[in-house]
């Protein structure tokens, strides 16, 4: 995914379509000249739905997009024909994706499996016809339902990455040479803060043919629960993710703060973040001899299974591949 083809939000004006007039109608033949009503009733308004694509990993196919209409169902006509119904609106979108109300941010519709369909804008009903309306005492009614009204509004489209592992860290602590190494993702590494500007996601290989998804982050910084930094933009991605790996390198100052920083980030963002399983890898350890590996052991954070890694020298990384598998049956 490149910098500038991966969309994770989108804002969309959407109207369902109208539903059709029933019609007033009454029977008219060479020898029926004074038949009865046999006005149809109208067509169904078309919906907006949604529909889950695991092809898709992003939202770019809907960056340009300003409008959505569904079609008006039609009049209904003589002999109680039914309208035709109004033609849907299918909006393919990737996993994970929401859609929300901007003005109460109340989620109307969540993806999160192929093939999932959800009516996001039901259409209007077709109106009933004048046949309905005959009695006993009325058996000639000039009158008809009208159509109802198709739904508008605003919508936004957020997408929210769905991965078994999420990367979580400060800018530069070594997540995509990380992913780099353990899948075939190809994310832009340097040695500069935010290299990263969107989400990565690989396919990480294990044992048996068996596997899992990890996402790498863009850099996590001291306020992004503030919008600091690229800040509230990436951190919803976190959200769906079922473990979160913690990268710090082991040149830091100190390992324990910044894990408790990133933590502490999570936890203003989404307490609810802090429920998920954690794994703490000290990166770039290349550098340390065991000795010093010795003495960080007893500073690490307490609560928080720890593995020592480095992406370059591939010293740990099966020994993490292992953790994370146990986390994740776990």
């Amino acid at each position: 995914m490149g910098t500038s083809n991966f969309v994770d939000y989108v804002k969309i004006y959407c109207r369902s379509g109208n539903g059709g007039a029933g019609s007033v109608h009454f029977r008219r033949e060479k020898y029926i000249p004074k038949g009865g009503p046999d006005g149809g009733d109208g067509g169904k308004g078309g919906d907006i739905i949604l529909h889950g694509n695991i092809q898709m990993w992003t939202l770019l196919h809907l960056r340009y997009t300003r409008h959505l209409r569904a079609g008006h169902g039609e009049g209904g006509s003589g002999q109680t024909s039914t309208g035709a119904h109004g033609k849907d609106i299918i909006i393919e979108v990737p996993l994970g994706t929401i859609a929300k109300d901007p003005e109460t941010d109340e989620v109307l519709a969540e993806i999160t499996e192929e093939g999932q369909q959800l009516v996001l804008l039901q259409g209007g009903r077709g109106g009933l016809g004048n046949d309905h309306f005959k009695t006993s005492t009325n058996q000639a009614p000039s009158y008809a339902q009208p159509g109802e009204d198709g739904i508008e509004k605003n919508i936004i489209f957020e997408l929210k990455i769905l991965a078994d592992v999420g990367l979580v860290g400060f800018p530069n602590a070594g997540k995509s040479t990380l992913l780099s190494v353990v899948s075939a993702a190809k994310p832009e590494i340097a040695d500069y803060p935010f290299t990263t500007l969107v989400p990565n996601l690989g396919i990480v290989a294990y044992r048996d043919q068996q596997s899992f998804v990890m996402a790498d982050i863009p850099g996590i910084i001291e306020g992004a629960h503030e919008g600091k930094g690229l800040g509230l933009r990436f951190l919803r991605h976190i959200e769906r993710n079922s473990i979160l790996l913690f990268l710090v390198p082991a040149d830091s100052n100190d390992i324990s703060k910044e894990y408790n920083i990133l933590l502490n980030e999570l936890n203003k963002y989404n307490p609810e973040l802090l429920d998920k399983k954690r794994i703490l890898a000290i990166s770039k350890t290349d550098m340390l001899d065991q000795e010093l590996i010795e003495e960080i052991k007893p500073t690490l954070p307490e609560n928080v299974d720890a593995v020592f890694i480095s992406s370059v020298a591939n010293i740990g990384i099966l020994k993490l591949k292992d953790l994370v598998w146990e986390t994740l049956k776990r």
